[in-house]
């Protein structure tokens, strides 16, 4: 059975949710799931926006369906060539034969790499940045996103509701939950934490290109965002557009202090714990602390976004920087992430060697600090230790949290 929702009077979310996912792009953790989302514009001519994942193929179908009720899909919008959103487009077109693809070079490259079903030119509908399509009473422009994620993706404008499909751009993890719009559920309680995490992991590496991307949409106006992941927003857009300037430009939404420690015996937690205290001594507020041995890190790294001051705590282990320490500075360092104070705290029962070699990784971070007063630890923590804890975290509030 369908399972539509309509958004305007003639534009239609025809996506559907996969709530046992238990992996996006099999790396992140998704408890809550995701959404896939397409949109089909209702006009004197049809036009269906991306599809979706092959593991929802079957309620995706029934909601085209039902949505044309028996018209025909003139043209097919892509906007993303990642499978979870192209997935479809042979069924589609199998469906459809006489469907026009709407798309770019790139993308219409990445169609004949995807699949092996074969379309002449006359299928195709290539357009350049800046291109329009009239539909009957909507006229479409195609505004080219290149490295948001991919090199292919571009975004579709409508001219005429001012609603902009946003490709991967706004997206959030998380399936819909019977509402469509942002509005319509507590979305910075429930929401925005996935909304960062799905930003920074995916996209965040980009910085450059999402502020591009940024500096094309202020010269438009935009009363709508249709993302292919998560809620529509209609409501608030400056809030969403700011935080994705912070996340893009890689400034911390909050100056506090964000703790991440390796440990296997306690003796690291411990250092962390104290530290974390005498930081709220100092009148720090909203510290927040993972252990990177039970937390996935695209949860870290979306925090490292968020905060202004970073601290890493780790155990040598087999002469180097514990695994998952190691692992979760890789990925820091990936996503590009920059413009932040980092301490480094270590340990080492005979041979503390694990300090020089996160510093060494943390200073590839553009435009990032090291605070000098790194805390050395021999097992445990000793009170002479607990001292240089207390100098460290005064050290950390004079580098702007004073």
């Amino acid at each position: 059975m369908y399972n539509t929702k309509k958004i305007t009077s003639d534009l239609f979310w025809v996506g559907a949710n996969d709530r046992r996912i238990a992996l996006f792009e099999s790396v992140y953790p998704v408890p809550a799931g995701v959404s896939y989302n397409s949109y089909i514009l209702l006009d004197e001519k049809t036009v269906l926006l991306d599809t979706v994942d092959k593991s929802v193929n079957h309620q995706f179908m029934e909601n085209v369906e039902h949505v044309l009720a028996g018209r025909k899909l003139d043209y097919l919008v892509i906007n993303h060539m990642e499978p979870d959103h192209c997935a479809e487009i042979p069924t589609i077109v199998n469906k459809y034969p006489n469907v026009k693809i709407v798309c770019n070079a790139k993308i219409q490259t990445m169609i004949k790499q995807f699949f092996d079903f074969n379309l002449d030119e006359s299928h195709y509908l290539i357009v350049k940045e800046g291109d329009t399509l009239n539909t009957g009473r909507h006229t479409l422009t195609f505004v080219f996103a290149p490295m948001v994620h991919w090199p292919e993706v571009m975004v579709t404008y409508d001219t005429t509701d001012k609603i902009l499909f946003s490709a991967d751009a706004f997206g959030a993890f998380g399936a819909i939950d019977g509402n469509i719009f942002a509005d319509e559920v507590d979305y910075d309680h429930r929401y925005m934490d996935e909304a960062r995490r799905y930003y920074t992991n995916i996209v965040g590496k980009y910085g450059t290109q999402v502020q591009m991307l940024l500096k094309k949409a202020t010269g438009i106006e935009i009363k709508m965002i249709c993302p292919l992941h998560g809620y529509v927003i209609r409501k608030d857009l400056e809030k969403f557009i700011d935080k994705y300037d912070k996340w893009s430009s890689y400034t911390p939404e909050i100056q506090s202090v964000l703790i991440a420690y390796a440990s296997v015996y306690g003796g690291t937690q411990n250092a962390a714990e104290i530290l974390a205290g005498k930081l709220a001594e100092l009148g720090v507020k909203d510290i927040k602390m993972y252990d990177v041995s039970t937390v996935h890190p695209s949860y870290i790294v979306a925090d490292a976004f968020k905060y202004s001051h970073l601290v890493f705590a780790s155990t040598t282990y087999n002469n180097g920087i514990f695994v998952n320490m190691e692992n979760l500075l890789h990925d820091i360092i990936a996503h590009n992430l920059q413009n932040r104070k980092v301490a480094i705290v270590e340990n080492g029962s005979w041979a503390p060697v694990c300090g020089k070699l996160m510093t060494e990784l943390v200073s590839q971070l553009k435009n990032t600090e090291i605070i000098e007063s790194k805390v050395c630890l021999k097992s445990a923590v000793k009170a002479d230790k607990c001292c240089e804890l207390e100098a460290l975290a005064k050290a950390i509030v004079e580098k702007g949290l004073n």
